[in-house]
């Protein structure tokens, strides 16, 4: 059995959600093994009390100092099996200073940025992976037991449980929207998200938004309660990343785009309506819940390359601020009908 494991993942949220589905499947099957996870700033704060983890934060702002930090953190280390989870250069590079009997990167089809140039033995080829399911590849590569489905342990402290209980208290039933994503062009209307908030709470269901402290995130969840007919409570910029997590544990359902707060839902085991336009979901969606998908993807990746997405590259993605605009309030209300209607 590999014993001792050093896994790179630095970002982004919803790939750290999928990244620790694998260590906990490790953890489960191989309960002996010593796990080191090099991971970045803000994502650690997601998964920082995850037990018998040794994590080394590398701070991608610090550049060289963080590679330096890095080597510093790992000298007396030798590793049975680096899995190499980044395709980024910056990230292979940094990976130099990481002394691994085995290298494991992605298969050649998934290898991008040079990647291949830095591992010594690859995953097997999947075609047609979702995120998560590439990220179990490593695991199969070392050799770990399957299991039926993913898991996750995500621990939060007892003071981030309390609130997250008083805050359900407080609210009752409600759903969550996280409408914000990294990018303007991936965000539904404002003014179709603020419909749906006020349907759901025609059904006698509350409605509260969430999100980072950025700007894009307090400029959407102003723009949606402008347009709402009724209150929306907001807590956009509020919370920590495990206050957030305990929000939306205790929602009846999230609806957001492609973004982390969707990963996360799923992490606790709370029902998630997707809207995608720009990626396959198939690819990157809600692991739990892509038969709850709003798609426009297929329609949209046909138009603009003139072939079907199962005759392109996997992770092709579609371009333009206009296409998730294609996504109508109705097709979003047919889906969330099934929750709260």
């Amino acid at each position: 059995m590999v014993k001792k494991i050093c896994l790179m993942r630095l970002s982004a949220i919803g790939d750290v959600c999928h990244a620790a589905a694998m260590v906990t499947r490790i953890q489960t099957q191989w309960p002996n093994a010593e796990i080191t996870w090099v991971i970045g700033k803000v994502e650690y704060q997601l998964v920082r009390l995850m037990p018998n983890v040794r994590f080394i934060i590398f701070d991608k702002s610090q550049g060289k100092a963080a590679v330096k930090a890095l080597k510093d953190a790992v000298k007396d280390d030798v590793f049975d099996a680096l899995l190499m989870m980044q395709v980024a250069l910056r990230s292979n590079m940094a990976s130099r200073v990481i002394k691994a009997k085995k290298r494991i990167g992605f298969d050649w089809a998934r290898s991008k940025e040079l990647h291949w140039l830095f591992a010594n033995t690859r995953v097997a080829p999947r075609k047609h992976a979702h995120v998560l399911d590439g990220f179990m590849d490593f695991a199969d590569a070392l050799g770990v037991p399957e299991v039926d489905k993913p898991s996750w342990c995500i621990p939060v402290s007892e003071e981030d449980e309390r609130w997250g209980e008083e805050q359900a208290s407080e609210l009752g039933k409600y759903v969550v929207i996280s409408p914000a994503a990294s990018k303007a062009e991936r965000n539904w209307l404002p003014e179709r998200y603020a419909q749906i908030a006020d349907y759901i709470q025609e059904k006698g269901v509350k409605v509260i938004l969430c999100g980072g402290p950025g700007k894009l995130d307090r400029t959407t969840a102003d723009a949606i309660k402008s347009f709402a007919k009724k209150d929306i409570q907001d807590f956009t910029g509020k919370t920590s990343l495990h206050q957030l997590l305990m929000l939306l544990k205790h929602a009846q359902l999230v609806i957001a785009p492609d973004t982390g707060p969707a990963h996360m839902a799923t992490t606790v085991g709370t029902p998630v309506i997707g809207l995608y336009a720009h990626s396959n979901p198939r690819r990157t969606g809600p692991y739990n819940d892509l038969q709850h998908v709003v798609s426009v993807y297929d329609e949209c990746i046909e138009a603009q390359k003139g072939k079907l997405w199962t005759a392109l590259p996997w992770g092709t993605r579609a371009k333009g601020s206009e296409l998730m605009n294609k996504i109508t309030f109705d097709m979003v209300q047919q889906k969330v009908s099934l929750f709260v209607g």
